[in-house]
C-alpha cells in the first residue's frame, strides 16, 4: 500500500499541476496563433539571442581581421621605411669615413706644400740674398739672361740701391725694359 500512495501522490501531482500547465501552454499557443505572434521569436528577443548579434559579432570579427591585416600591412611599411634608413645610415658612415680619409690626404697635401713653399722662400731669399752680395757688374748679365718673370720677382726684391747699380751696369735697353716691367 505504501507503494500505491506514493504512486497516487505521482498521479496526483501530474493531475493537478502537469496537465493543468501543459493545457494552458495549448492554450496560449493558439491564442498567439490567432493574434500572429511568433512565440519563438518573442522567446529569443527575452532571452536577448538573436541572429542580429550573431551578425553582429561575425561583422566585429570580421572588422577585427581587417585591422589586423591593416596593422600588418603598416607594420611591413614601417619595417621597409626602417631598412631604408638603415641603408642610409649605413651609406652616411660609409662616405663620412671615405671623407676623412680624404681629408686627412688633403692635409697631408697641404703640410707638404706648406714645406714646399716654406723651402722655396728660403731658396729664394738666399738668392736674393746673393744677388745683394753680388757686384753689380756681375748680377747684370745673370739677370738679362733669366726670363722676365724670374729677373722681375728677383729686381723687386733687391733693395733699390742695389737695383740703381745693377741697372747701370746694363744696356740702356735691359734697364729700360725691366724697368718698366717693373712698373706694370
Amino acid at each position: 500500500m505504501a507503494e500505491a500512495k506514493g504512486l497516487s501522490k505521482i498521479k496526483m501531482l501530474f493531475y493537478w499541476f502537469i496537465i493543468p500547465l501543459l493545457f494552458a501552454l495549448l492554450l496560449l499557443l493558439v491564442l498567439a496563433q490567432i493574434a500572429n505572434i511568433n512565440v519563438f521569436e518573442k522567446a529569443k528577443e527575452i532571452a536577448g539571442f538573436s541572429e542580429e548579434q550573431v551578425l553582429t559579432v561575425d561583422k566585429k570579427t570580421e572588422v577585427l581581421e581587417e585591422r589586423v591585416v591593416s596593422l600588418q600591412a603598416e607594420i611591413q611599411e614601417k619595417e621597409a621605411r626602417i631598412d631604408k634608413v638603415q641603408t642610409e645610415l649605413d651609406n652616411s658612415a660609409t662616405e663620412k669615413e671615405a671623407l676623412l680619409i680624404e681629408q686627412e690626404r688633403l692635409l697631408e697635401e697641404i703640410a707638404t706644400l706648406t714645406r714646399n713653399q716654406e723651402s722655396a722662400k728660403r731658396d729664394y731669399a738666399e738668392v736674393v740674398s746673393t744677388f745683394e752680395k753680388m757686384s753689380a757688374k756681375k748680377a747684370a748679365p745673370v739677370i738679362t739672361k733669366m726670363s722676365d718673370a724670374e729677373a722681375l720677382r728677383i729686381l723687386t726684391s733687391l733693395k733699390p740701391d742695389t737695383v740703381a747699380s745693377i741697372y747701370e751696369k746694363m744696356t740702356p735697353e735691359d734697364a729700360a725694359k725691366y724697368t718698366e716691367l717693373m712698373t706694370k
